[in-house]
């Protein structure tokens, strides 16, 4: 039996999470879940935007399934991405057949350093006017990392890594991280290696996304980036993702609680819907990730999706949708 701490969040958070759990319960799999509150809401009530209840039952759990946060965010996710020592952040991209994408046939996976960079919040003030940030990587931290990349390449059958990096203006701390990506490199010689400056890398997934496969690179780097990438295949609505340590898990949307259209039934649920799937591949459960993520397909094809995919359905319609295609 798998603990699974559930936390819906704010806005659509709540909406998305539901569509997902209708999709999950549907699988019958043997998961217990514990929803908890977090976010801006938790925040008004509790004075606390992450109480410390939901933290301790994300420490007991082995996985967190999460929707989204609002002004909070960062006293959240970002939280708990530290407090679990969750490392690793995959963001894939994926065109999806019946999505409107810039490219068609792009399936990257960008592997993002999640502990250190200049989202540690090392921030100061040093004198009236002037703040200072501080960047911190470590030898430890970027050789994790890019052995987690080139594991997670050589796992699921994918034939490159590149490394993005600053490291000509940036020479001691992109310096490190790209002289360690080149040392892990050495030890996986059945996986292509190459590097690119940050900026270069930006023209390229424009230009030509299909040169990339497998992306690692560090922390503020990895969030811009990915959502670059997933605005190549139609938006923040088809991009899950996962963050991952050596003893937790969290799954979220790259997506936040989008204040505009919650409460309206409208949300895209297919960023949620994959990161479920994406958790049921960390827990084993391959043969259904794969069913899911083929019904979900289905029902995009088909036209039976939200407004902003192109259809008229509400957020729990196209969930019943998905649950409909497993059934069959």
């Amino acid at each position: 039996m798998k603990r699974i701490t559930v936390i819906p969040g704010d806005g659509i958070g709540k909406e998305v999470m539901q569509a997902a759990m209708l999709v999950l319960e549907e699988l019958n799999l043997p998961f217990e879940y514990v929803w908890m509150e977090a976010g801006d809401e938790a925040y008004e009530k509790y004075g606390k935007a992450l109480p410390d209840e939901t933290l301790e039952e994300c420490k007991k759990s082995d996985a967190v399934l999460f929707g989204a946060a609002g002004e909070t965010a960062a006293d959240v996710i970002v939280r708990l991405r530290f407090e679990l020592e969750t490392f690793a952040n995959i963001r894939p991209a994926k065109s999806y057949r019946g999505v409107k994408c810039l490219y068609d046939g792009v399936d990257i996976v960008i592997v993002r350093e999640n502990t250190e960079c200049l989202y540690k919040g090392l921030e100061f003030e040093v004198a009236e006017g002037v703040t200072e940030g501080i960047r911190v990587i470590t030898r430890k931290g970027s050789e994790r990392i890019a052995r987690f990349a080139f594991e997670l390449a050589r796992r699921e059958g994918r034939k490159k890594v590149t490394a993005l990096h600053k490291a000509n203006v940036m020479k001691k701390t992109c310096g490190l991280f790209r002289d360690v990506c080149r040392e892990v490199a050495r030890d996986y010689s059945d996986i292509e290696f190459n590097d690119y400056y940050i900026d270069a890398a930006c023209m390229y997934l424009v230009m030509d996304p299909h040169r990339f496969d497998v992306i690692v690179t560090t922390n503020m780097f990895g969030d811009i980036v990915s959502d670059l990438a997933a605005g190549l295949v139609g938006g923040l609505g088809m991009a899950p993702s996962a963050n991952i340590g050596e003893r937790h898990a969290i799954f979220e949307p790259v997506h936040g609680s989008a204040p505009d259209i919650a409460g309206k039934g409208i949300a895209n649920p297919s960023a949620m819907i994959l990161t479920a799937v994406m958790m049921l591949r960390h827990f084993g459960y391959l043969d259904e990730a794969a069913r899911v993520e083929k019904a979900l397909e289905e029902v995009i094809v088909e036209g039976r999706t939200t407004p902003d995919l192109g259809g008229n359905l509400k957020t729990m319609e196209m969930a019943q949708e998905v649950v409909n295609k497993l059934k069959e």
